[in-house]
């Protein structure tokens, strides 16, 4: 028996090319959003009620919505990422801070049926949305809208079999969760925030030269599972 891995990825930023939410208020909200996203920036608001002022700013029909999502530049090596977590048999979550129905979209155009632990974005009829926060927390470190530090910590607290939790991600709302990740992969700001805070990490810049650092990681945490899929795709080739 080899231990078992639950893996959190973040998605603006790290699925995605550029932060989703940003690009669908740059497309549809009202020019305000931006003194809000300032606000945001310098630390005067959460992200959560950054984020839900902006998105009362949204004016989208859902089909011009959800279009506009179908076009969402990812990852080109997530694919082929996803399909070495498949052959591990790694347990993948997408833990986002941005809106669900866009995460959604891009992941069931891209074949991956994953649970995503983001912001609700609820239609409210017309062209007018509303942003909901079930994964919130009054505490939360980063006031963010969704909570990783403590959904992440929670996850690791249940983990009574010896599972690792292992964290990809770039940006702030990443940041508490990197502190009680048992190994944590970085991009972006996320890097600095780890260089800063003395946190162990893996850096990288793209789904294509974090594969082989994480197959690298996996063979160091259960060498046995992860030389035998090794050995099994080299007598398939």
């Amino acid at each position: 028996m080899h231990q078992p891995i639950s893996l959190y990825i973040d998605f603006d930023g790290t699925i995605s090319r550029e932060d989703t939410t940003d690009l669908i208020l740059q497309r549809f909200a009202d020019p305000g959003w931006e003194a809000v996203e300032d606000a945001w920036a310098r630390g005067e608001i959460g992200s959560r009620e950054c984020m839900a002022r902006q998105v009362a700013m949204l004016r989208a029909l859902p089909v011009d919505l959800d279009g506009f999502a179908g076009g969402i530049e990812v990852d080109p090596d997530f694919p082929a990422f996803m399909a070495l977590c498949r052959r591990h048999g790694l347990a993948v979550t997408v833990l986002s801070d941005g809106l669900d129905r866009v995460a959604r979209s891009v992941l069931r155009r891209l074949g991956f049926d994953v649970p995503v632990l983001s912001n609700r974005l609820r239609w409210q009829g017309g062209d007018r949305w509303q942003l909901e926060f079930p994964h919130a927390r009054p505490d939360c470190a980063s006031a963010a809208g969704n909570c990783k530090c403590s959904r992440f910590s929670a996850s690791v607290a249940k983990l009574s079999d010896g599972r690792i939790a292992a964290l990809i991600g770039d940006g702030r709302s990443d940041f508490c969760a990197a502190e009680r990740a048992d190994a944590v992969f970085a991009k972006g700001r996320l890097v600095a925030h780890c260089d800063r805070s003395g946190i162990r990490h893996t850096a990288f810049s793209g789904f294509g030269d974090l594969a082989p650092r994480f197959e690298d990681w996996l063979e160091r945490v259960r060498p046995a599972a992860a030389g035998e899929v090794r050995n099994g795709l080299r007598q398939l080739a």
